[in-house]
């Protein structure tokens, strides 16, 4: 419940910070407001996430998919 509550808040805040500049129809929440409401509801619960190391970053984005 808390989870949904705060993307509802967050929600309209960003509405309101954005009043005019949409265009009218449905839109999705962006991808920071989720990322943000994850980022504070991990935290509460005391879990840390790790960092991937360049090197990970690297190792990882040298894979190709299907060939």
């Amino acid at each position: 419940m808390d989870l949904s509550s705060a993307k509802q808040a967050l929600a309209c805040e960003h509405l309101v910070k954005n009043k005019g500049k949409l265009e009218p129809g449905l839109h999705s929440i962006p991808e920071e407001i989720d990322r943000e409401i994850a980022r504070l509801k991990l935290e509460a619960m005391n879990i840390d996430l790790d960092t991937l190391t360049d090197e990970q970053v690297k190792y990882m984005n040298s894979w190709t998919s299907g060939t």
